[in-house]
């Protein structure tokens, strides 16, 4: 008599699965009809082909909703972190097309920014030296953030969002080596060389956070403009920049009509190089890091800066050199060039 604890329908082991009651083996993928594994092996090859197709073309990603175009460009040289992972992936997976595939963004992201990171200085011999800084209106050490500035020993130095009550403090370090200065609103310049005209540069109704001063430099007259555009805010609505891009039009009419031939613009544009917005201003101006620095110039936030949206950007001027400055108790850091003028 048969035991009646025992399986009727036992399994029988057959070449790498198990056979139904039936005998018959389940079914396994054959050449047209890929496994699950084989199928996740893709993945990594086709994040990175998106991610290439996303960086090369980010120009034809529209603006609407919520200005996703201009917060794209604004990260976009972030999108190089997406190399090493995908290629650590390929190659857990062995899959030589995502290996490849991984390879290719990697040259692609180095044929967009590699060329920040060789170093652009140019032979030319410098004759001066500028520094920009939004020191932060809440800023608990002028003093030595002041100190820093000066450690670059510059010519120049061009401050964004000075307080009333902090300027005495600012003043009282830089007017010794510094000794021509404005101040207008929240903005200020401090200049070794004689400051021969200033004047409030009205390109943001309701706010004086801008002008434009003429220096008599090394080589002649130089306009200088200190900026501070209005910030940009990201939120469940996108990236908010409606503002800081009207100002932006009105600080490029202001340069249309601009007749010095050496020109310099420093401050806290609220913006980077990469934005589509920015890019009638570079048309203008030339960006001291893009043509002399080495690497990208973070400057916000300070404690791990992500973006460079403080600048310094050169007309009829060869930046020569530039570059990021230690961090101050400000949330941005500085930035300085020296330049040809």
């Amino acid at each position: 008599m048969a035991d009646p604890c025992e399986d009727p329908y036992p399994d029988v082991y057959i070449g790498g699965g198990f056979s139904d009651p039936a005998g018959t083996p389940p079914a396994e993928p054959g050449p047209g009809r890929p496994g699950p594994g084989r199928r996740r092996n893709w993945i990594p090859g086709a994040v990175a082909v998106a991610t290439g197709i996303v960086m090369v073309c980010h120009s034809f990603v529209p603006n609407s909703p919520g200005n996703l175009g201009s917060l794209l460009e604004t990260v976009l040289p972030w999108t190089g972190l997406a190399v090493p992972v995908l290629l650590l992936a390929a190659l857990l997976r062995r899959s030589v097309p995502a290996v490849i595939a991984a390879l290719l963004l990697g040259a692609a992201w180095s044929a967009v920014f590699a060329s920040l990171f060789l170093g652009g200085r140019s032979d030319a011999e410098p004759n001066l030296t500028v520094v920009t800084h939004n020191v932060n209106a809440t800023n608990p050490d002028p003093a030595a953030t002041v100190r820093t500035l000066l450690a670059a020993d510059p010519d120049l130095v061009a401050l964004e969002e000075i307080t009333d009550d902090a300027l005495p403090a600012y003043r009282k370090v830089l007017d010794p080596r510094l000794t021509h200065s404005v101040h207008i609103g929240t903005v200020a310049l401090w200049s070794r060389y004689p400051i021969t005209e200033s004047r409030r540069l009205t390109i943001d109704p309701g706010w004086s956070r801008s002008l434009r001063a003429r220096i008599q430099g090394p080589n002649g007259p130089v306009a200088v403009y200190v900026v501070h555009l209005p910030s940009v805010r990201f939120g469940v609505s996108g990236f908010t920049i409606a503002r800081r891009d009207d100002t932006l039009t009105a600080l490029d009419r202001a340069l249309d009509h601009e007749e010095q031939k050496k020109v310099l613009l420093l401050g806290d544009l609220n913006g980077t190089t990469t934005d589509r917005n920015l890019a009638p201003l570079v048309s203008r101006l030339t960006p001291a890091e893009d043509k002399a620095g080495t690497g990208f110039g973070f400057s916000w936030p300070a404690a791990f800066p992500i973006a460079r949206i403080d600048h310094i950007l050169t007309r009829g001027v060869t930046p020569t050199d530039a570059w990021t400055l230690p961090a101050t108790a400000s949330d941005h850091r500085p930035v300085a060039a020296r330049l040809k003028a």
